[in-house]
């Protein structure tokens, strides 16, 4: 099924990134990672929140430091009013007496924590809010209303606030194996072919179908 094709006779319009995003500081990689949008806007308009950085600073006036990016893989589901916070420490020191952002030590008082990254295949539910610098790792779950404060390993259920791990997904000679795969490295053709067997849960017969797709094109 096509993105065009999906039915839209739901609560939330599906938002397709590849398509919307226009801030060069936020990259999608793939054409199927959606936001489902509802409520408070679109992804650029409601869920990355810059410090500098965003559609609006970039036309108003020259950033004043090195600008934190977002990196979103494929098949990234983020869920409707979901906030991934850029931009540091948005100028609050808490090694400093005094938080206040005062305008003559602004330049000091701002410290970078790095880029954000949501690898392939991750689920970020509902209200949940991405601390500034992470990386949520592939195929990781972030349970609505979370607040991520540390990175998410592969495969992994976070919740709660700060969030913390609550299982894997799955044992983990299996979340090894499909990092092994890599799954959403696959080819378009490769991956469509054995969704079958991705949309289940046998590791065994994930891995022979691939490698017996590899034979049948070699």
């Amino acid at each position: 099924m096509s993105n065009q094709t999906l039915p839209q006779k739901h609560w939330s319009v599906v938002e397709y990134l590849h398509e919307t995003v226009k801030n060069p500081n936020i990259h999608i990689r793939g054409r199927n990672s959606y936001y489902s949008n509802a409520w408070t806007g679109s992804f650029e308009d409601s869920v990355v929140r810059y410090l500098y950085g965003d559609a609006y600073s970039l036309n108003a006036w020259e950033p004043q430091w090195e600008i934190d990016q977002l990196h979103i893989g494929d098949y990234v589901c983020i869920g409707a009013e979901a906030v991934i916070l850029m931009g540091g420490n948005h100028t609050h020191r808490t090694d400093w007496f005094s938080l206040y952002p005062f305008a003559d030590v602004i330049l000091d008082a701002y410290k970078t924590k790095g880029d954000t990254i949501i690898a392939d295949g991750a689920w970020i539910g509902m209200r949940a809010m991405i601390m500034p610098g992470l990386t949520i790792g592939e195929g990781a779950i972030v349970a609505s209303g979370a607040i991520v404060t540390k990175d998410v390993a592969p495969y992994t259920i976070v919740a709660g606030n700060p969030a913390a791990p609550v299982r894997r997904r799955f044992p983990d000679a299996t979340t090894d194996a499909l990092l092994a795969l890599g799954i959403y490295t696959w080819e378009r053709e490769k991956f469509d072919a054995l969704r079958p067997v991705l949309c289940a849960d046998d590791i065994d017969a994930l891995v022979r179908a691939a490698a017996d797709y590899d034979a049948g094109k070699a």
